[in-house]
């Protein structure tokens, strides 16, 4: 609504001139005024931006020389006047055909003279009329009129909600709208009359003139007021849409305007305690920028982020975590290299004096070491030691870094069943984070540290994702060196990290994995070199955990062969460093209590101290049975022997097999029993006695499962020494693979499986002749009191592994009593 402040007091009929408030039209007011007679002849006054509603008082500023004449000559007489809208707003002097046929009659309140020469007359409209035909023209339009017929509404209760609602709708626009003056609500709840109320507010409602010279020419009443209704509601929703918008807009204008205010004083204020502001932080991730050695891409990113945390408000969620990004591409370290050692004599000193042993290894990185001497720029090897627990796989990484002088890293991988441990979370995540490759560079301050992953066939896999599909990038030496973290979003240069992968089996790594690294066993140890590595490192180290000195304690050769053999069975050393520390905190605490003690150690003290031995020094256990047989075995912890039992009972032919046997080796016993029977007469041996009698194999140790196709030749063995009762050579064992045809297959885990039957003072071992390059590995000083046999057939085993004569038997005799059974 566009109310005049001057409408409000001024917008009912005036008879005196001077009076400077006029009262609102009341009924009786708008009946005389309707029953006043219309003059046949009225002078006619065109206006363009505005229409007269009857009663309603407004003012109007008279500029054309016409109308000003017009208003003149009116005011002298009786000061009524007809008020016409025009058609077109823009016709400065419009003629009679240019006029709405409609309009009303006004009576001259007040012409006033104002002072930049202008004349404003204050007119009220009366009652509509309509235009009938120009009397003159000339000084201005004079026109005969007939009055308007009015249709009045039934004052019945729709028409009353109509109106209360009208009215109602108008003064929730007054109070919306800030340009409408309070007196404005005042005027309308001061109406009475009802066609006044609907005029009033037709008058000065937000419409154009088109609209309102359509409701002056609405002749019922109803229907004028549904009209206005309409436009008022349109209105009024407008204006709330308006004040949403403006209001929306003022409360974050006032929280941005707070916020800053807070900023700047929280920024004095930490100036004022010597904390680092805003822009000092900024300013000094700038300055670090400045002395990184990345290159333009990352240095690009860097301002690029940088400028982004520039635009964010200190308070926001977002601003620490872009300081957090920006300070990790900053620790990390971009093209930055320690400088490698290249005394190659050095180097090999320092493996050899913290490991004994290992001479695989050591020359590997010996050679990696001479290469990258004379070719700066090779790429780093992916190594991957292999072997039982406790023979110095993670240490061996501390020594390679020592040697070549380079940072040390390590990575537990065991349990790791997420990728994003690998590769790190996006930054979009809530507590984001980069992979655990990235953060372990930047703990090492280098770009070529000596890496770890320590237990890489222990990693796992779940929805999560799979962590050793994401460490094919890492270990690839071709993709490396664009190794993507989502959380750092940028290629980093792995290549010239040197990765060292252990793990105690490569069965279950991922194959892809397996291919990308350079494999190397690390076998376990014999007692020669346990004994040494006691000596060398494990005394001197318990000592001085122990706050003891040289001459507190001594093991001499034979003591710890005695902790060795008798108290640990083992590849590594990790339980005879126990017992050593167990031994150590013996003597330690004779010196704590002052009690008289030998520093030199003896087989009695280490019973006293120890208890009585653990493991049998000899676990083999003699030929005086047929069917029984040494066999080899690979665990985790390294070589092993075993005994395969074989046994006959008058039966039905039927096969029993016993001690937690898994399928592979099942399948061994039913591959050895086809062999033979299908061999029996070379063997020497009745066919019918398969049919006779059933066969038990059994592996002693039946708690522990036992798997694997090594001991079939073991297998086969015992079965022929069953049936022929010619019983095994003494000390001896063997392992290998056998099929159908009789072959003897090569096995793994050799070194492992030999060294356990040296323990076990084992004489003589029957192997497969492939496996003859695997023995050529290890040290004559190992298995110099050792005898080989080369073996493939199954044949040669049997001639090289039974005795010639036989055990008394009463198997052929059962077979003629049960043929002379069955003649009768």
């Amino acid at each position: 609504m566009n109310f005049d402040p001057f409408d409000f007091k001024n917008a009912l009929p005036v008879i005196n001139e001077d009076s400077e408030f006029f009262p609102l039209m009341s009924t009786e007011d708008e009946e005389e005024m309707n029953n006043e007679e219309m003059p046949e002849v009225l002078s006619i006054l065109p206006l363009r931006n505005t229409v007269l509603f009857p009663g309603v008082v407004i003012p109007i500023t008279v500029g054309r020389d016409k109308s000003i004449k017009l208003i003149r000559d009116a005011n002298k007489g009786n000061r009524m006047i007809g008020v016409v809208s025009q058609q077109d707003v823009g016709i400065e002097d419009p003629n009679f055909d240019q006029l709405n046929k409609i309009g009303t009659i006004a009576l001259i309140i007040k012409m006033l003279q104002m002072p930049d020469g202008n004349t404003t007359v204050i007119i009220q409209g009366k009652k509509r009329f309509i235009l009938k035909e120009e009397v003159q023209s000339e000084p201005y339009i004079k026109a005969t009129v007939e009055p308007f017929r009015e249709i009045k509404a039934k004052e019945d209760k729709e028409f009353k909600a109509m109106v209360s609602s009208i009215k109602d709708m108008a003064m929730n626009i007054i109070q919306l709208s800030p340009n409408i003056p309070s007196e404005a609500g005042i005027a309308i709840r001061n109406i009475e009359s009802t066609s006044f109320l609907i005029n009033f507010i037709s008058s000065n409602m937000n419409a154009d003139m088109t609209a309102k010279q359509r409701l002056l020419e609405v002749a019922n009443l109803r229907e004028r007021a549904n009209m206005v209704l309409e436009h008022l509601t349109l209105d009024l929703q407008m204006l709330e849409l308006k004040n949403q918008i403006q209001t929306k807009v003022r409360v974050d204008l006032d929280k941005q305007q707070r916020d800053y205010f807070l900023n700047q004083q929280l920024k004095t204020i930490q100036e004022e305690l010597g904390g680092n502001s805003p822009d000092l932080e900024i300013d000094s991730l700038r300055q670090r920028a400045v002395k990184k050695k990345w290159g333009k891409e990352v240095k690009d990113h860097f301002a690029k982020e940088l400028e982004k945390l520039a635009r964010t408000n200190p308070a926001a969620a977002d601003y620490s975590v872009q300081i957090n990004y920006l300070e990790l591409l900053l620790d990390l370290p971009w093209n930055e290299f320690t400088k490698d050692n290249f005394d190659l004599k050095r180097a090999q000193k320092v493996l050899d004096k913290d490991h004994f042993g290992l001479d695989k290894v050591k020359q590997r990185i010996i050679e990696y070491l001479a290469v990258l001497k004379l070719k700066h720029d090779m790429k780093a090897p992916i190594l991957c030691l292999v072997g039982p627990p406790g023979v110095g796989k993670t240490s061996l990484g501390k020594s390679i870094a020592k040697a070549l002088g380079r940072k040390y890293v390590r990575m537990a991988l065991g349990g790791i069943r997420d990728e994003a441990e690998i590769r790190g979370h996006r930054k979009t995540y809530i507590g984001a984070m980069p992979g655990r490759i990235i953060q372990s560079v930047k703990k090492a301050g280098a770009a070529n540290p000596v890496f770890i992953l320590d237990e890489i066939d222990k990693v796992g896999n779940d929805f999560r994702g799979d962590p050793s599909s994401a460490l094919l990038e890492v270990l690839d030496p071709e993709q490396n060196s664009t190794f993507y973290d989502h959380y750092v979003e940028m290629d980093f240069d792995l290549s010239n990290v040197m990765f060292i992968a252990t793990a105690n089996s490569l069965s279950s790594i991922q194959p892809a994995l397996l291919d990308r690294m350079e494999i190397i066993e690390v076998n376990g140890y014999t007692i020669e070199e346990k004994i040494e590595i006691a000596k060398q490192h494990l005394l001197p180290k318990q000592r001085e955990a122990h706050g003891l000195k040289l001459k507190d304690v001594s093991l001499k050769t034979d003591i710890l062969e005695k902790l060795i053999v008798d108290y640990t069975r083992e590849s590594g050393v990790r339980s005879l460093e126990k017992k050593i520390g167990s031994v150590v905190r013996g003597v330690a605490k004779n010196i704590a209590m002052e009690e008289e003690y030998n520093p030199a150690v003896t087989k009695k003290d280490i019973e006293k101290i120890l208890g009585a031995p653990i493991f049998d020094k000899d676990l083999y256990e003699g030929n005086d049975v047929a069917g029984v047989v040494t066999g080899l075995a690979w665990t985790s912890v390294g070589g092993d022997i075993l005994f395969i039992e074989a046994s006959l009972s008058p039966g039905k032919g039927r096969l029993t097999l016993t001690g937690s046997l898994g399928d592979v080796m099942k399948e061994s016993v039913t591959i050895a029993l086809a062999y033979l029977r299908a061999h029996a007469n070379y063997f020497d041996i009745n066919p019918k006695l398969f049919d006779l009698w059933d066969v038990h194999v059994h592996v002693p140790a039946g708690a522990t499962p036992k798997d694997g196709p090594s001991a079939g030749v073991t297998m086969l063995t015992a079965l022929v020494s069953a049936f022929t009762q010619r019983k095994v050579k003494p000390n001896l064992a063997m392992t290998g693979e056998i099929t159908l045809r009789g072959r003897v297959l090569a096995v793994g885990g050799i070194k492992e499986k030999i060294l356990a039957a040296k323990r076990a003072n084992i004489k003589e071992i029957i192997l497969c002749k492939s496996n003859q390059k695997d023995i050529l590995e290890i040290k004559e000083d190992y298995i110099k009191d050792l005898s080989f046999h080369y073996v493939t057939d199954m044949r040669d085993v049997i001639g090289l592994a039974l005795l010639k004569e036989k055990v008394s038997d009463p198997l052929d005799l059962t077979v003629k009593e049960d043929e002379k059974a069955i003649a009768n």
